[in-house]
């Protein structure tokens, strides 16, 4: 076995293709997951013991269960109730709800370590539910929640490969499908690794930086 650089040469455009529908999932599945985290989030700390108890343990269910078993019943399971859904919408939509269940506790963490003397102070000012959380709470519990935030999209990132159960074709499944048609494997999953440190290892820098950043802030 030895590496041809002509194989190489034919399948990097379709990797380079994958990647790209690799990158949309995780950054879609990564806004959904910070939507419904942070929705989340606030529901679990609700007054409501009933809220938060229901909440909590949807959240527990979802996190507790593989991903993989999610895509598959959100691709495969839900057309069987009539709800059809195209590989890349359920692939986004299984990312996002499984890592908004790993967000929502960064923002509630977040939001439990703003002093209750703000959410006093919002009150005295007479200020709506909505305003406490838009200008008061959110704008300094978010700041440091941005490192740990950071390392979920990058874990997002290196879940991909299982929208490939899917029928996704992203990076993974782009390199899959030609090993599978031409039986050469060294190259393009060789290739697939490098790509994904490519984008994982500045990422993780970048994640690093942040966390020092908002360190020395606080």
């Amino acid at each position: 076995m030895h590496w041809d650089w002509a194989v190489a040469a034919d399948v990097l455009p379709r990797l380079l293709a994958g990647l790209v529908v690799t990158v949309q999932a995780t950054f879609v599945g990564a806004i959904l997951a910070y939507a419904l985290g942070l929705g989340l989030a606030v529901l679990k700390m609700s007054h409501s013991r009933l809220v938060s108890f229901t909440f909590y343990w949807l959240s527990e269910f979802i996190r507790r269960t593989p991903l993989l078993v999610q895509l598959y019943f959100l691709f495969y399971v839900l057309p069987d109730l009539g709800i059809f859904l195209s590989p890349f919408v359920a692939g986004v939509i299984g990312l996002g709800l499984h890592f908004a269940t790993y967000t929502s506790e960064v923002f509630r963490a977040g939001i439990e370590n703003v002093p209750k003397g703000q959410w006093e102070a919002a009150r005295s000012l007479n200020y709506t539910t909505a305003q406490t959380w838009t200008r008061v709470i959110l704008p300094q519990a978010i700041p440091p929640m941005i490192p740990p935030l950071a390392n979920y999209l990058i874990t997002m990132f290196k879940e991909t490969p299982l929208l490939a159960a899917i029928t996704v074709v992203e990076l993974f499944n782009a390199a899959n499908i030609y090993s599978n048609s031409f039986y050469k494997y060294l190259e393009p999953m060789t290739l697939v690794g490098a790509l994904f440190l490519l984008v994982s290892i500045p990422s993780a820098y970048a994640a690093i930086w942040l966390e020092r950043k908002y360190a020395r802030q606080n």
